[in-house]
């Protein structure tokens, strides 16, 4: 039979992955904010990173003996994403940079994954190739859509087809007048968890 403070490990563990949940989530609302607010300033930073991971790619090839293959793709991945940063922050989900970007992400994962599953590296230092090389701009990304009108339509073009009982997702993509992205999201989640009370007047 399992002890007490053994199930009890298990409570606490799933305590943390809440807790790390929310301040994930805090996180993101946070950084979706600054970069609606300040979108030249994001866009500045995004290409600054940009160039930042094209030299780690160059010391890469030229320190470690990674395969070529891995280098080149997330070489033309940067490229890439320097030509989406072009009408940044209207981020176009059916232009061919923003597709292609798409695909490299997921060659870049098989290409790595591959390898160091070949090869034998600290978890530290995979842990920081995906990190610095392939999440951290398409991260930035991701974040910048709440700076976009254009990735979905802002404004819904049809009546709710179910009724005000659906849940908070269909709920979400069904209210008129809604705009569509990340801060959106997550600001449509706090007033409908979290509804803020009227201030009663004295």
């Amino acid at each position: 039979m399992a002890g007490f403070l053994y199930i009890l490990s298990w409570v606490s563990t799933l305590v943390h992955i809440c807790l790390g949940t929310l301040a994930l989530a805090a996180a993101l609302y946070y950084l979706a904010e600054l970069v609606e607010e300040y979108t030249s300033t994001a866009a500045k930073f995004i290409r600054y990173w940009i160039w930042v991971t094209i030299g780690l790619y160059i010391l890469l090839f030229l320190l470690e003996s990674l395969p070529s293959s891995i280098i080149i793709c997330g070489l033309v991945s940067q490229l890439v994403h320097l030509s989406i940063l072009r009408t940044f922050p209207f981020l176009f989900v059916s232009s061919l940079p923003f597709i292609l970007g798409i695909i490299l992400f997921f060659v870049n994962h098989y290409l790595a994954f591959s390898y160091f599953a070949a090869f034998y590296y600290p978890a530290s230092e995979v842990l920081a190739y995906f990190t610095l090389y392939v999440w951290l701009v398409p991260f930035a990304f991701f974040i910048s859509l709440s700076a976009n009108e254009n990735v979905l339509p802002t404004h819904a073009e049809t009546r709710p087809l179910l009724s005000n009982d659906d849940d908070f997702v269909t709920g979400y993509f069904n209210k008129k007048g809604k705009k569509y992205g990340l801060l959106a999201f997550f600001n449509y989640l706090k007033e409908e968890f979290f509804p803020q009370r009227g201030k009663k007047a004295f």
